[in-house]
């Protein structure tokens, strides 16, 4: 059959526009996550799967590897000119998504706005080294710090860099919906902000004057699914081209499926319970409901009987189906300052019940135990287990699973007496951890800003503090050790277990370059090879 002029111009027009369409489809990646954003303020709060959003639209003055490495990233060098001073050189040539040069005015107005518009999860512990901003020029910007900081560029891989321009004026009341609604959405990212609805979708658009690699996605599109089943059946069924933290139960039949890849790591995420050492908290009471004397957390034989009755291995085993590792301290082997010379923790039922007899505890007593839901792999899984594993020991306790939104305001004003949540050491320094978790909560000091317990031990707080302005690397090694094995004698916080974590993607569609942070960055993402 011969097809007339017009009919064949149709045609031809039909196939040119289906393949323009394939062809932007292919451009087009949908990953599926757990979680997203909290808002489009990258400062709002330090929850890890904010950042890893946002880390899309903004970029930061130093860049954290796969391997958590410190790379150049706005900042092309930086040096110590003096003992309480950096310097830090600019990359040239960048441009804002507005078209908008990059300069030190926006470094300074970033750093400086951290305080001010800093949410329930504050990022504040990024920044609080800076006593003074200095810009030498446009491309060159000194820092003055509350005395030597060697941790200082650590510290910037989470310091996200906004437009001055885009974002004067404004505070903690008006800053969310100026950067929801776009308005201020203004990053030097490879990728340009699109739209956010909150709970389901974030929408991105390739920024074609990003200064660095031209990325292969015209629009990514990260969907949260935090219902574990339904994120693996839209990778079945097609509706997503990659899926963060994998069920571990999902692992071995989605790796039988000829259409997808599966990969996994071991991250650097640990998840650690913490226990209230304040008078008076809510939800601990003996357990006909009455009130008791005083708190029994306060006690360390307390703590340690609760730490004795946790069975780690077998939390790896069972709630988390091998996709993780016992944990003896806040950070995984990776991290400098991690103490290679502390022994696993091991439970031991026999002496836990002594101790809580010793403490005046015989028969036990009644409380509350909070864990994220939604966050990380296994930790409902992991939560409810420990709570079952306490029961072993006369200890009753309510297991109290928190979608993420809710828990970690609830946690930061101190409405869980015991509680339990990943933590990422995510500057590659234990100093960030124990910073943040094990010093004296001081505002002054701006230290301690995630120590809701009420912990305090001068002896962990000097360790901290002379860790944190000690230049010679094997001294600051050393401090940071001690403060890990004091850690491990106090107990401040309880580490539990190392998560594993495993992506799924359609193997025709994407490849993925993992990071030990977890991080799922559309950078790493590239389109498989035909």
């Amino acid at each position: 059959m011969t097809l007339s002029l017009p009919l064949r111009s149709l045609a031809l027009a039909a196939m040119l526009g289906m393949s323009v369409s394939t062809a932007a489809l292919a451009q087009n990646l949908t990953i599926g996550v757990r979680a997203g954003p909290e808002s489009i303020d990258p400062a709002f709060t330090a929850t890890g799967t904010h950042a890893e959003a946002l880390k899309h639209v903004f970029d930061t003055l130093t860049w954290s590897g796969d391997k958590l490495q410190i790379e150049p990233r706005l900042a092309l060098s930086w040096k110590a000119i003096a003992a309480d001073v950096w310097e830090f050189k600019l990359r040239p040539g960048v441009k804002f998504h507005d078209g908008s040069d990059f300069t030190a005015e926006d470094v300074k107005f970033s750093i400086e706005r951290v305080a001010i518009v800093s949410g329930p999860n504050p990022t504040t512990p990024y920044v609080r080294r800076v006593q003074q901003i200095k810009i030498v020029d446009p491309l060159t910007i000194q820092l003055t710090t509350d005395g030597p900081a060697p941790t200082l560029p650590n510290d910037f891989v989470r310091l996200f860099i906004v437009s001055h321009k885009a974002a004067a004026g404004l505070t903690k009341d008006t800053a969310n919906e100026a950067f929801n609604s776009g308005k201020a959405a203004i990053g030097t990212g490879p990728y340009k902000f699109v739209s956010w609805t909150p709970k389901d979708q974030l929408v991105l658009e390739r920024f074609d004057g990003f200064w660095g690699e031209k990325q292969p996605w015209a629009r990514v599109i990260r969907k949260e699914l935090p219902n574990d089943a339904a994120r693996v059946a839209q990778l079945k069924a097609g509706q997503v081209d990659l899926i963060v933290r994998v069920p571990a139960s999902d692992v071995p039949t989605l790796k039988r499926d000829a259409k997808l890849t599966v990969t996994s790591i071991d991250s650097i995420y640990v998840f650690n319970m913490e226990m209230s050492m304040k008078d008076n908290p809510p939800g601990v009471t003996a357990k006909d409901g009455s009130a008791l004397p005083k708190n029994p957390f306060a006690d360390p034989k307390v703590r340690e009987a609760v730490d004795l009755a946790i069975d780690r291995p077998a939390l790896v085993e069972i709630a988390m189906e091998g996709l993780g590792a016992p944990a003896n301290q806040l950070m995984t082997p990776e991290i400098f300052g991690f103490n290679k010379s502390l022994p696993p923790r091991k439970p031991d039922l026999a002496k836990a019940k002594a101790l809580l007899t010793e403490a005046g505890y015989p028969n036990g007593f009644k409380f509350a135990f909070a864990f994220t839901s939604d966050r990380l792999p296994g930790d409902r899984q992991v939560g409810t287990s420990i709570a079952q594993m306490l029961a072993r020991v006369g200890l009753e306790v309510t297991a109290n699973a928190q979608p993420s939104a809710v828990f970690f305001p609830a946690r930061t004003r101190g409405d869980y007496v015991t509680s339990m949540s990943g933590w990422g050491t995510l500057t590659g320094e234990a100093n960030y951890t124990l910073s943040s978790v094990a010093h004296t909560n001081d505002p002054a000091k701006r230290l301690g800003a995630f120590n809701v317990t009420g912990y305090s031990n001068p002896v962990m707080d000097k360790l901290i503090e002379d860790a944190a302005i000690e230049m010679d690397e094997a001294k600051r090694s050393a401090f940071l050790q001690e403060a890990n094995a004091l850690v491990a004698t106090d107990r401040p916080r309880l580490p539990i277990v190392a998560v594993g974590s495993a992506w799924a993607m359609q193997k025709d569609k994407v490849t993925l370059a993992t990071r030990i942070d977890e991080d799922t960055l559309a950078m790493d993402i590239k389109p498989a090879k035909k």
